[in-house]
């Protein structure tokens, strides 16, 4: 069994790899299986992520469905997260999530978020000195294959270092 860590890290310079990392994302979270959402690039801070224009991503007028354009905004900025922060050290979750819709879907269509090293210390690392948790908003943005603006959302995501969970893991 390869580590997930592992592929990961090999997923951001090999297609083959990526393609691992689709197949096991895929299977570790059923939820967002039946949606095909595919990670096509993904780097240290970013990543790309694909929500195929099919049938069970259709609302009722064939456009891309609300929630699965909310879906695949929680995933970007959660993935990115995971890959920035250690999850050893760090517990994230889900707190909510704002969604603005600018456009209707009717294509292939692609959420994007990234993070620089400035803003993980800003808005995580050094809170987290004097906080028990903090509460970070993600701004992930998703465009089709002619680059119309679909979707602005925020993900807003507790961050909170494990020493101070309450709760058993």
């Amino acid at each position: 069994m390869i580590d997930p860590a592992v592929l990961l890290e090999k997923a951001k310079t090999s297609k083959r790899h990526l393609r691992m990392l689709n197949f096991g994302l895929k299977r570790m979270i059923p939820f967002n299986k039946p949606h095909g959402f595919d990670v096509v690039e993904i780097g240290d801070r970013h990543v790309k992520i694909l929500i195929p224009y099919k049938r069970r991503n259709f609302n009722h007028i064939k456009g891309l469905h609300a929630c699965g354009l909310a879906t695949i905004s929680e995933y970007a900025t959660g993935m990115v997260l995971l890959n920035t922060l250690d999850p050893k050290e760090y517990r994230i979750i889900m707190q909510r999530m704002e969604m603005d819709y600018h456009y209707q879907g009717k294509m292939n269509a692609y959420a994007s978020f990234s993070v620089t090293d400035a803003w993980l210390n800003e808005e995580v690392i050094t809170p987290l000195k004097s906080q028990d948790s903090i509460v970070v908003p993600c701004e992930v943005k998703i465009h089709d294959a002619q680059n119309n603006h679909l979707t602005t959302g925020i993900i807003h995501w507790q961050v909170k270092n494990w020493s101070k969970v309450k709760t058993k893991a």
